[in-house]
């Protein structure tokens, strides 16, 4: 193993393979220009390891591996690839604890975060074995009588995909796994916060046989021209980007130049939505699932509480009450249940947010002081937000719950969708339908009703407005590449 860990980590990470190279065409290089990324813990800031930072040559040589493997895995029986994705699903649970440890150590998430990521990561493998072998063409008739219909589904081709470090697991799988096994070869760039995960999961479908330059993976300081290089490559023929709203509106000017085809989860800016009539414990209980995992660093993240006034201090009170329950510390302690957040600029950009709201009026009744070393915040509940409040606008990214009060549902719904985000919601009511119809007014993709959890590899995860394009997971997800081929015929 070429990674440098804390001595007491080493006996458990010494079973899993974690290359610190760019994976081209099967084999592990060390980058055209010989520069390095250093990886750091962010609890402690220590370097971790340091990996391969790809140049434009690197970008050219992945793009020219892909091509090369293109037509054979096009070719691959759909049972062979779904074999392939079964071992690997079968050697992520065979390696969990080292792979729950390294997202841990490089991400900071704490350890009970991390398994479950592995846990749903490793799903996505399974999930695209079983569908890559399911899915079906069409045979018709023209109306006129004329001809007869054939559809069928292609491998779109050559794949970019580009992850994010909240999830260095589920983001890189949830786009592999559909990726071949819809017969495309791929590239993959991961964040350079968190590149070890990915690297992990590569070498392990190296081990389930994986033919050289059906994935290839790109790590980088240097996205930009990196990525440009292999998105004006004429061969390039999807994007699949995990990301921030900002970044993704210029990968999309990028890729139309070429008119590749995009898949983008952005950004996103939760309402979770309590009604009179919903029990106040499960709704408590799902603010913590949809607030805290992760320490509040994921889009599909509760960003904007929004409680009827009939139950806003009691549900304020079991907030608070589980909040400060919570027990912060570096995430590979098995004691943490949130860890810190990835960086510096991370903790800075939320005690801004925090401090926008406290001089707009907003109290804290719990937390709302950032330690003062470190890249740990609080968890942190406000009352009182004001509507103008930034945080009720920008992604928090972090373990902070601002809590507005509202009267009726129709100012409720005004405030909800009064944002240019429109991932995920969640709403609780006591009654089904209320609750259904309420959903079906909130601008968002997905809707969590008397749930704090919605993502699912079996379901179509994505977003409305600025939140993205396309699907993610289900038959939808894999769908995505493919490119869909009529055949006018006659018998």
């Amino acid at each position: 193993m070429s990674i440098t860990m804390h001595e007491l980590m080493r006996p458990v990470l010494d079973g899993l393979d974690v290359p610190t190279d760019l994976l081209v065409a099967g084999a592990w290089h060390r980058g055209s220009d010989g520069n390095r990324i250093d990886v750091r813990d962010p609890a402690s800031g220590a370097v971790l390891a340091s990996v391969a930072d790809a140049g434009v040559r690197d970008a050219q040589a992945a793009v020219d591996a892909a091509a090369a493997a293109a037509a054979g895995w096009a070719a691959t029986a759909p049972r062979a690839r779904a074999e392939l994705l079964q071992r690997a699903f079968t050697l992520m649970h065979e390696r969990s604890e080292e792979l729950a440890l390294l997202i841990s150590l490089e991400n900071g998430k704490s350890l009970a975060d991390a398994r479950s990521e592995v846990t749903y990561a490793a799903e996505f493998f399974r999930w695209y074995g079983e569908e890559s072998v399911r899915l079906r063409g069409q045979v018709g008739r023209s109306p006129s009588g004329a001809n007869r219909l054939v559809v069928t589904h292609q491998p779109v081709g050559i794949s970019v995909l580009i992850t994010p470090w909240n999830f260095p697991a589920a983001m890189a799988t949830r786009k592999i796994a559909p990726a071949l096994a819809a017969g495309c070869t791929a590239i993959l760039k991961p964040a350079t916060e968190t590149p070890l995960t990915a690297l992990a999961v590569a070498a392990l479908l190296q081990e389930a046989g994986l033919p050289p330059g059906v994935l290839n993976v790109v790590t980088t300081t240097r996205p930009g021209p990196v990525v440009e290089t292999m998105l004006t490559d004429p061969r390039t023929r999807m994007l699949s980007f995990t990301g921030s709203t900002q970044i993704g509106r210029r990968l999309l000017r990028t890729a139309a130049d070429q008119v590749i085809k995009c898949g983008m989860e952005l950004g996103g800016n939760a309402p979770f939505v309590v009604l009179a009539d919903a029990d106040v414990d499960a709704a408590v209980e799902g603010a913590m699932v949809a607030k805290m995992r992760n320490g509040g660093q994921a889009c599909t993240a509760a960003n904007r509480f929004f409680v009827h006034h009939a139950v806003h201090d009691t549900f304020v009170e079991g907030l608070v009450a589980q909040m400060a329950a919570v027990r912060v510390g570096p995430g590979s302690d098995e004691s943490t249940q949130c860890g810190p957040l990835i960086n510096e600029d991370a903790v800075r950009k939320v005690d801004e947010l925090v401090r926008d709201a406290l001089d707009r009026g907003a109290r804290a009744v719990l937390g709302g002081e950032r330690p003062g070393d470190g890249c740990f915040y609080p968890p942190t509940v406000l009352v009182d937000v004001p509507p103008d409040a930034r945080l009720l606008h920008e992604e928090i990214f972090g373990p902070v719950a601002p809590v507005v009060r509202f009267e009726r549902e129709e100012e409720m719904l005004a405030m909800v969708n009064d944002t240019e985000y429109g991932l995920v919601s969640y709403l609780y009511t006591g009654d089904l339908g209320r609750g259904l119809r309420l959903a079906e007014g909130i601008e968002s993709g997905m809707v969590g009703l008397n749930r704090g959890l919605v993502s699912d590899p079996a379901a179509p995860f994505g977003g409305t407005k600025q939140s993205g394009l396309g699907r993610e997971g289900s038959t939808e997800g894999l769908l995505e590449f493919m490119e869909t081929q009529y055949i006018a015929t006659s018998w």
